[in-house]
């Protein structure tokens, strides 16, 4: 499953009401570390594929969810659960190291 562009519009629908964990990352097309990172989340969404779904959200385009969820800076990555935020994490990590983080945190 690929990593799902999600709107201000559809924040509620794709990650609020999802059926499955949803890792949401924050990010920004002129932030370097948030490029970094993209290539290892679109892995571990296709790796990870029906037990999670990755959204993606930008925060220039979508100023709202951005500020509703508290984001100050960015890569800013939650893993929400039943509409709820369960775990978050800011800045960049090892492809590795945001695989255990999601794993844990939707067990």
């Amino acid at each position: 499953m690929a990593t799902v562009a999600v709107t201000d519009a559809t924040f509620e629908e794709e990650v609020k009401n999802s059926d499955i964990p949803v890792v949401v990352d924050f990010w920004a097309e002129w932030c370097g570390p948030c490029r970094q990172i993209g290539p290892a989340l679109e892995e571990l969404s296709n790796e990870l594929g029906g037990k999670v779904k990755i959204a993606k959200v930008d925060v220039d385009q979508n100023p709202n969810t951005a500020a509703m969820m508290g984001v100050r800076g960015i890569p800013a990555l939650f893993v929400i659960k039943g509409g709820q935020v369960v775990s978050n994490r800011a800045g960049a990590a090892p492809k590795a190291a945001l695989q255990s983080w999601i794993e844990e945190s939707i067990a």
